[in-house]
């Protein structure tokens, strides 16, 4: 439908809530399986909408989520009154949603935490300001408190919380070091997955070679932006995929298939996190070490 005059400027969920007479966590929901499209884009949930924009919704039945605590064990770098860095496992979800309703770092953080996480982005996602793929191992900050969750938000939008990460690249890239500047978007076709799209949200990758092997190369990148899958999808459209994202273009070769046991998804890890702390302004930084699946697969390209 097209919007009328009078929901100008409504942000897109609070418009598909009342537009479908469902709840705004349910709207999210459908915002973010990509059932909803604004002049045929996929567009984000706090999106506001403008004079001619004709909204579709696909009305797929999807129920209401409800995270709960479960005692499962977490790998915590830092803890305070206000954060609380976790060193995620490649396997595990960050938040509820269809289809991965348990076993998640939100159910892991509400046994751990109790009530003490922010409460800004609801039942399904307590505290989380920022996430990482189900894949992909490593750093991600939570807030325990509103404040602090407002106050990583901001930054978050203003590129000053760094993020790096450390990955093995199938081939070699071009230069040694260099930055991806190419917009991302829901693919046109394959809707669970994203693309480099004309007209899509900014999304900037820096990346650095730390190391080339005869065919891989083990590589760094800092994120400027933070889109779905977006190291994933720079890599890929660089022609380098990451090892073992058979999403993207990865898990193709021969020393993939020989080491497959070392290999559950990209060989992607959230290396190093450095941020002001929301309260005391002191700048944190935290590091973690690479997970054992990949020291043991740059040991053997090494040898």
């Amino acid at each position: 439908m097209i919007i009328s005059d009078d929901k100008i400027g409504t942000r897109l969920d609070v418009f598909v809530s009342e537009y479908s007479g469902v709840s705004r966590s349910h709207a999210q929901l459908l915002i973010e399986s990509a059932l909803v499209s604004v002049c045929g884009k996929v567009q984000a949930k706090n999106y506001r909408l403008r004079q001619g924009d004709e909204v579709e919704v696909e009305e797929l039945p999807i129920r209401e989520l409800h995270a709960e605590a479960e005692d499962i064990p977490l790998d915590i770098v830092f803890e305070d009154e206000d954060i609380i860095v976790i060193n995620k496992p490649s396997g595990m979800v960050v938040h509820p949603a269809p289809g991965n309703e348990n076993g998640t770092l939100v159910n892991a953080l509400l046994y751990h935490c109790k009530s003490s996480l922010s409460a800004i982005n609801g039942v399904v996602r307590p505290g989380i300001v920022h996430r990482i793929d189900k894949d992909t191992s490593g750093l991600l900050v939570v807030a325990k408190t509103d404040e602090a969750h407002i106050f990583l938000s901001s930054l978050l939008k203003d590129h000053k919380i760094e993020r790096t990460y450390h990955a093995i690249l199938c081939g070699h890239l071009k230069s040694t070091q260099g930055t991806v500047n190419a917009p991302i978007a829901r693919h046109p076709v394959d809707r669970k997955k994203m693309a480099v799209v004309a007209g899509g949200r900014e999304a900037i990758t820096h990346y650095e070679v730390i190391r080339e092997f005869p065919s891989f190369t083990y590589a760094k990148m800092n994120l400027e932006t933070g889109r779905t899958h977006q190291i994933r999808v720079h890599m890929s459209h660089l022609g380098h995929p990451i090892i073992g994202d058979t999403v993207y273009g990865g898990g193709k070769t021969q020393f993939e298939k020989l080491h497959s046991k070392y290999l559950d998804g990209q060989c992607l890890h959230a290396k190093e996190l450095r941020f002001p702390h929301p309260k005391t302004g002191e700048m944190m930084h935290f590091e973690c070490e690479l997970p054992d699946n990949f020291k043991a697969l740059l040991k053997i390209l090494e040898e």
